[in-house]
């Protein structure tokens, strides 16, 4: 009989065991000081962010470095160059082409506030791979009172590190990045803006124009 009294404990302290490792599995698990442990919040991919708009492309350039130097012609046929333009401060813009809407509603914006930028002594350039005759046509019909630099081969282009792959309506093909520069007397990049959206652009690089040494 002692035997059978035995046998029947085991089987209640395992029974016991078997109940209160299922309340424990049940129950939320607790840190060591007794506080129940936070679920950790699923994890979410991370989304690849955006390069800073004065970050230079791949062969670019970026804020406090050289300007590229360059040997071009304008809207006139006539020669401008880098070293022309030493001891100058001036803004530099690259945009794709001639008499388009975004280009003409940028060029206009600088247009209009040429007065502004000469009050501070900065020079507006523009420059695209269109030829000195569009750019003549382009300067005629809206009364564009600043050079136009002709960049056929983008070469200059290039140096800024504004040629780059585009799509459009899932076609790709290279073309010229929006992108504006502002160049010190000292011949170095005080500000770069990579990728412009036109609403708003030319009174941020005004504003830019002030930190310029006089």
């Amino acid at each position: 009989m002692a035997t059978k009294k035995r046998t029947s404990s085991k089987k209640t302290a395992s029974t016991k065991k078997k109940s209160a490792a299922k309340v424990l599995n049940g129950a939320p698990k607790r840190k060591t000081n007794g506080a129940p442990m936070a679920k950790s919040a699923p994890t979410k991919p991370k989304k690849a962010r955006a390069s800073s708009s004065d970050t230079p492309a791949s062969g670019g350039v970026g804020v406090g470095d050289t300007a590229p130097a360059f040997d071009l012609v304008d809207h006139a046929n006539k020669p401008i160059s880098s070293k022309l333009l030493a001891g100058k401060s001036y803004v530099l813009y690259f945009y794709p082409k001639d008499d388009t809407p975004g280009c003409t509603t940028e060029a206009c914006g600088f247009r209009d506030e040429l007065p502004k930028f000469k009050k501070g002594k900065v020079l507006v350039i523009g420059v695209s791979p269109d030829s000195p005759s569009s750019h003549a046509k382009f300067r005629d019909k809206y009364q564009l009172p600043f050079t136009l630099v002709s960049d056929p081969e983008k070469a200059l282009i290039k140096a800024y590190g504004v040629w780059v792959k585009k799509v459009n309506y899932g076609r790709e093909y290279m073309g010229v990045e929006r992108s504006t520069f502002l160049i010190d007397a000292r011949g170095r990049v005080k500000q770069a803006w990579r990728r412009v959206k036109v609403p708003g652009h030319v009174e941020k690089v005004l504003e830019a124009t002030k930190a310029l040494d006089s």
